[in-house]
C-alpha cells in the first residue's frame, strides 16, 4: 500500500494531458494561417505561369503551327541551344578551375584572389556587354555574347565549387594517395564524384541564366529567344505571338531542369561522422604558379577591369564623344537613381514579407504540402524573367486593367521574379531560431503574432537582411520586367544604360552605368556583412 502510493504522484502527472493538448490546439490554429499565407503566395507565382500556357493554347493549332515552324524560329531555337551549351561548359571549366587553384594550392595571395574572382557578379551583364560593344563593335554577335555570359556567370559555378572543396573530407584524397593514385586519377576518381552537386547545380544556375538573359544578348545583336519575344511583344502588343515563343522558352528551360536532375540522379554525398575538422592538403605549384597568377589577371581584367575601365573612360569625355550625342544632365541621372532605389526597396520589402510565411511553414511545419509550396515558388527562378514580365503585362491588359502601367504592378513582377532567392535566406535564418525561444516567449503570455514580432524576428534580422539586399541588388539591376512594365515616364538606371547603349551614346549611359555599379557593389558588401552575422549567430544558436 506504501508502495503505491508513492508511485501515483510519480504516475499521475504523466497522464494528464491538458496543457500539452492547449499547447497543440494553439500551433495547429497557427500552422492553419500559415498554410493559407504560403499557398496564396505560391499561387501568385503560379499565375503569371499558368496564365502563359492558356494563352498559347488558345492560340490555335494552325496559328502556333504557322508562328513555330518559321525559319527564324529554327535559328532563335539553334543560337539558344549554341549559347547556352558554350556558355555552361565554358563557366564550368573557368570557375572549377579558380576553385581548384584558390582552395587546393599553395597559389601567392589566393584570399586576394577569392574575392576577385567573386566580384564579377556585382557586375550586371549589360553593363558587361555594353562595356565591350563601346569598345568595339566588332566582339557582337556570337563571340561577344559567349564572352559576356561566361565572364558574367562563371562566379555561380566558382562559389558552390570553392564551398565544396572546403568541405570535402581530406581523409578521402590520403586514402587514395596511400593507395598509390596520382595526382590526376585521385581527381577524376575521387575529389570530381565529390564535387558533382555543387558543380551540376552550377552550371545549371549558368543555363538558366544565360535562357533568361536579354538585355546583353540584344546589346550585343545576338538573337535568342528573348530578343525575340520582347521584339515580337513590341510589333503586334497583343501578346499571342510571345506567348507561344514564351511557351518554348519554358519548355527549354524545363528540359534544363530535368537533365540535371538525371545527371545528378539519387546519389547522396553527405558523412557520416564529421569527425574532426582538418584542413586539406594544398599543392605546390612550383614553376607553374607563374602561368596560373597570369590567368587569374587576365580573368580580373576581363570580367572587372575592361566594365570599370570603360565606365572610367567614358565618364572622362564630353557627351560629344558618344556617336549618338544624348544630353545628360543632374536631373535626369537623379531623377532615374531615385526611381531605382525606390522600387529596389519596395520590390525587396515586399519579396521578404512574402518569403516570410513560407520561409516559417518550413522550418516550423516541413511536410509535403510545404515542399509542394517551396518547389512552385521556385518555378519563377527556373522561368526567364521576360515570360514572367510578358504574362503580367497580358494579364493585367485583360483582368487587371487599372494596375496596368503602375509602380505597383511592377513591384509584384519584382516579388514574383525574386521570391526565391528570398526564399533561401529566410528559411535559413529562421532554421537558426531555436523553437524553445518561441515556447518559452509562449509561456510567459505572449501570443503567436508578439513572439513573432519580438522574439523570432530580432533573431533572425541578420538573414531577413541578407534576403531584402540580395533582392535590391536584383531589382536594381531587372531590365526585362521593368521595361516591359514600368509606368509611362519612369526611367531607371538600368533602362537609361540600355536606351542610350542601343543608340550608341556611351559617354551619355556610362554615368547610370557608373552609379549601377557602385550600388551592386555597395550591395554586395553589405549582402557579404548580414551573410557572415548571420553564420556567427547561427554557430551560437
Amino acid at each position: 500500500m506504501a508502495m503505491t502510493q508513492a508511485v501515483q504522484p510519480v504516475i499521475r502527472p504523466a497522464t494528464q494531458p491538458t496543457t500539452p493538448a492547449r499547447h497543440v490546439t494553439v500551433r495547429g490554429r497557427a500552422s492553419f494561417w500559415l498554410f493559407g499565407a504560403a499557398a496564396c503566395v505560391a499561387l501568385l507565382v503560379l499565375l503569371p505561369l499558368a496564365f502563359t500556357l492558356r494563352q498559347a493554347l488558345g492560340f490555335g493549332a494552325a496559328n502556333a503551327a504557322e508562328l513555330v515552324f518559321r525559319p527564324i524560329v529554327g535559328e532563335l531555337a539553334l543560337n539558344t541551344l549554341m549559347i547556352v551549351a558554350a556558355a555552361t561548359v565554358t563557366s564550368a571549366i573557368v570557375g572549377a578551375a579558380a576553385a581548384w587553384f584558390v582552395e587546393r594550392t599553395h597559389l601567392p595571395g589566393r584570399k586576394i584572389w577569392a574575392v576577385l574572382a567573386a566580384a564579377p557578379l556585382a557586375v550586371p551583364p549589360f553593363i558587361t556587354s555594353y562595356a565591350w560593344v563601346s569598345f568595339s563593335e566588332s566582339l557582337q554577335d556570337f563571340n561577344g555574347a559567349l564572352l559576356v555570359v561566361t565572364t558574367a556567370y562563371y562566379p555561380l559555378i566558382y562559389l558552390p565549387v570553392a564551398a565544396a572543396l572546403r568541405g570535402m573530407d581530406p581523409a578521402l584524397e590520403e586514402t587514395a594517395r596511400s593507395l598509390g593514385l596520382g595526382p590526376w586519377t585521385r581527381f577524376f576518381r575521387v575529389v570530381l564524384p565529390q564535387l558533382k552537386p555543387a558543380l551540376l547545380g552550377g552550371m545549371l544556375l549558368v543555363a538558366l541564366g544565360t535562357l533568361s538573359e536579354f538585355g546583353a544578348f540584344a546589346l550585343l545583336r545576338f538573337r535568342t529567344f528573348t530578343t525575340e519575344i520582347y521584339a515580337e511583344y513590341r510589333l503586334s502588343f497583343d501578346g499571342s505571338g510571345a506567348s507561344m515563343l514564351a511557351s518554348i522558352l519554358m519548355l527549354l528551360c524545363l528540359v534544363c531542369l530535368a537533365l540535371e536532375f538525371r545527371v545528378r540522379g539519387l546519389s547522396r554525398y553527405d558523412r557520416m561522422d564529421r569527425g574532426a575538422r582538418r584542413a586539406p592538403a594544398r599543392y605546390h605549384l612550383g614553376w607553374g604558379k607563374w602561368p596560373v597568377l597570369a590567368s587569374f589577371a587576365g580573368l580580373t581584367l576581363v570580367t572587372l577591369g575592361m566594365p570599370l575601365g570603360m565606365i572610367v573612360y567614358w565618364l572622362l569625355q564630353h557627351g560629344d564623344a558618344a556617336i549618338t550625342p544624348v544630353e545628360v544632365s543632374l536631373p535626369l541621372v537623379l531623377d532615374a537613381t531615385l526611381s531605382s532605389v525606390g522600387l529596389g526597396l519596395a520590390g525587396a520589402a515586399l519579396t521578404t514579407v512574402l518569403a516570410l510565411p513560407l520561409g516559417l511553414l518550413l522550418a516550423r511545419h516541413p511536410g509535403r504540402i510545404a515542399t509542394l509550396l517551396e518547389r512552385i515558388v521556385y518555378l519563377a527562378q527556373g522561368l526567364p524573367g521576360i515570360v514572367i514580365a510578358l504574362a503580367i503585362v497580358s494579364l493585367a491588359i485583360q483582368a487587371l486593367r487599372p494596375l496596368y502601367q503602375s509602380a505597383a504592378l511592377l513591384v509584384v513582377a519584382y516579388a514574383i521574379l525574386f521570391l526565391p532567392l528570398a526564399l533561401v535566406s529566410v528559411r535559413a535564418a529562421l532554421l537558426q531560431v531555436e523553437p524553445r525561444l518561441e515556447d518559452a516567449a509562449r509561456s510567459l503570455g505572449l501570443n503567436r503574432w508578439q513572439t513573432l514580432w519580438r522574439v523570432v524576428l530580432p533573431l533572425a534580422g541578420p538573414g531577413l537582411g541578407c534576403a531584402a539586399a540580395l533582392v535590391f541588388i536584383s531589382v536594381m539591376t531587372e531590365l526585362t520586367a521593368t521595361l516591359l512594365l514600368a509606368p509611362i515616364g519612369t526611367q531607371t538606371l538600368a533602362m537609361q544604360v540600355w536606351a542610350d547603349t542601343a543608340a550608341l551614346a556611351f559617354a551619355a549611359a556610362a554615368p547610370y552605368a557608373a552609379i549601377l555599379v557602385g550600388f551592386s557593389l555597395i550591395s554586395t558588401w553589405l549582402l557579404m556583412s548580414l551573410f557572415g552575422k548571420t553564420a556567427v549567430l547561427g554557430a551560437t544558436s
